[in-house]
Order: C-alpha cells, then structure tokens, then sequence
C-alpha cells in the first residue's frame, strides 16, 4: 500500500485559513485543482507502508480507509485523490442527466463546531460525463459509484432513474451505492420508508442478477442511509437489506438536526449537517445496525470521522471499513494518512 509523505499534507495547515478565506464551493474547487497539479507535476509522492488487506463484499481492499462520495462528484481527480492513499475512492452522487444543483450559496463552514452544511442538490455532469472521465483515470483500485436520482424526476419514477445509473456504471464500478438518503433532493428520503424501499431494493437486485449474468461479473450493491432514522425504522432497514441480499449498508448521510450547533453563524441555513456534530449520531446508528444485522451484511462507517479515534470507534461499533469527507476540510490529509496508519497497525498487530 503508498501513502502520501509528510511532506504532501503538511502545507494544509497553513494554507487552510487561506482557504476559509474564500467562498467554501470555490474553495472546494480550488483544493481539488491544486491538487490535481501536485500530482499531474510529480510534487505529490507516495511511499509504501505495510497493510493487511481486508476482505469485504468479496472485494480485496489494501486499507479500511476510503473517500466518502460528494468531493469528486464526477470522478474528474480520481487519480491525484489516490495518491493520498485513501483504500478506496466513491464518487458521485452522479444522477442520469447533468443538473446543476440548488442555488449558490450552497455550502456553509461552522468552524466553531467543525461543521459544514450543504445543500448542493447533487449537483454533476451527469453519468456519461463520469464514465468519460473513469475512463481517461489511471486508477486501477477500488471504485465505488455513488448514485441517486434528478430532482425533476417525480418520486414515483425514482427507481427508472437508479436503474439507468446502475446499468451505465455496473461494468466499471466496484461497487455500487444508491443513495436513498440526501435531504438536498426533494422527497428522496422518501424511499427510505418500507414500502418504497422494499419496491426499490427488489427492482434493482433484480437488475443486478441480470446485469451480473450480461457481464459476467458480480457488482456489490450498497444502500446508503440517514443518521434521522429512529430505532424502528433502522430496523425495518436492516430486515429489507438481508431479505434482498444487498451487499452492504453505509452509515450515514448527513443530518437535518442542529442541536449541536445552535445560535452559532449559518446553523439556521437549510440542508445537511455534516463533521463533528454527527459524530456521536451516527455512531449510535452503527451501533444499531450492527445489532439488526447480526453480520449478515457489512457496514461502511462514515459521518463525524475527524481524528482517528472515531474511526477506531466505527470499527468497535461494527464497520468494516470508513469513509471521510468533512474531517479532510478541518483536518488535511494528515487525517487520512494518521487514520490509515493507526487502522492498519491495529489490523496487523490485532
């Protein structure tokens, strides 16, 4: 396994109070392009470091540490976000048609409590931009594809929308998450309840069979869901996700809650909470899952990951493997990099 030098990371603790300077979506933008430079000019390097892979959806990942989807929406800097070394890479959330998402602003810091809201609204190229841009990426591991719906389409269709995505990515994709749990989109969380997501999981499990005798290869699907879910409800999830034999589940999304950000600046804007606040939510729900499903089906923990004591307390929780997103905008990739090295030491020495 590589993993990014010291000297990849350390220039992000002075050039972040740079980047709160500016606009959080052009920020984003900027950081990605800076380091799509880095790596296309060869000032991004790697150096190897010994990790015991690990074996989950039938899959071989070199660390347990992966990029949540939402940074790279269109799979456009695959190859320079590798090169931090993350075990797997998911982008998207990509939707059939290209759409431009909500309004700007969009995107809200809350520095003092290491938290971010979005509203984006799956904002993206649409699915053959990204099946353009995989193509072109040198990246050779493992890819997850983050799928969902366009705003336009009525809930009713939703499922002809999963449907197109999942036929487009199927051949090219490790595997496969639909995401029935962004509170940007209106009415998705919808398909959460029973009776929509029992209609959703058995048409694209269904798909998959077929999809997985065309190509001869078997891709993992996985569901990705709500830290806003009550106790209830997680477990009526759970029963769905072992009657269709999904692959796996990543908890969770962001949240609409704001109790851990109260009277603090833009904690009134609408859209999803994500960092430090979500931390102990959505280890709770980790905590649930891994109670309902009895290891029937493999959790990916992800929300509220900022040092790497809350991924350790994932895999306590019951994940087999992480995501990070907001914990890189506070922390760097030194986040990434500690993470990594903390998780594969403990995997290695047990």
């Amino acid at each position: 396994m590589l993993f990014p030098k010291q000297t990849v990371s350390m220039p992000y603790n002075l050039l972040r109070p740079l980047l709160f300077l500016l606009d959080p979506e052009t920020a984003h933008t900027v950081t990605l392009r800076s380091l799509d430079l880095l790596h296309r000019t060869g000032l991004m390097t790697c150096q190897p470091i010994a990790c015991t892979p690990i074996q989950v959806m039938g899959l071989s990942f070199p660390n347990p540490v992966g990029l949540a989807a939402g940074l790279d929406k269109n799979g456009a800097y695959l190859d320079a976000l590798a090169a931090l070394g993350f075990g797997f890479i998911e982008i998207g959330t990509v939707t059939p048609r290209p759409q431009s998402g909500n309004p700007r602003p969009r995107l809200f810091r809350i520095p003092e409590a290491q938290a971010i809201i979005n509203r984006m609204g799956f904002n993206n190229e649409g699915v053959d931009s990204l099946l353009i841009n995989v193509a072109n990426a040198r990246y050779q591991g493992i890819l997850g594809i983050n799928i969902g719906k366009n705003a336009d389409t009525p809930l009713a269709s939703a499922v002809d929308d999963y449907l197109i995505c999942l036929r487009k990515v199927y051949s090219i994709a490790s595997y496969i998450t639909i995401n029935i749990s962004s509170p940007n989109t209106v009415g998705l969380r919808q398909l959460q309840q029973t009776t929509e997501l029992d209609n959703l999981l058995q048409v694209l499990k269904k798909e998959q069979t077929r999809l997985s005798d065309q190509y001869s290869r078997y891709t993992p699907l996985v569901v990705k869901i709500s830290p806003d879910l009550e106790s209830q409800q997680i477990e009526q999830i759970a029963q769905l996700l072992i009657k269709y034999r999904m692959d796996g589940v990543i908890a969770t999304n962001t949240t609409l809650s704001r109790n851990e950000v109260e009277n603090l600046p833009h904690s009134n804007e609408s859209g999803g909470l994500s960092g430090a606040p979500l931390t102990i939510r959505s280890h709770a729900v980790i905590q649930l899952l891994d109670e309902y499903l009895q290891g029937a089906i493999p959790i990916i923990g992800v929300g509220g990951i900022m040092q790497p004591a809350d991924a350790q307390s994932r895999i306590m929780a019951g994940a087999s493997l992480i995501q990070l997103y907001s914990g890189l905008i506070y922390q760097g990739p030194d986040l990434a990099t500690e993470t990594i090295r903390i998780l594969c030491e403990k995997n290695t020495h047990g």
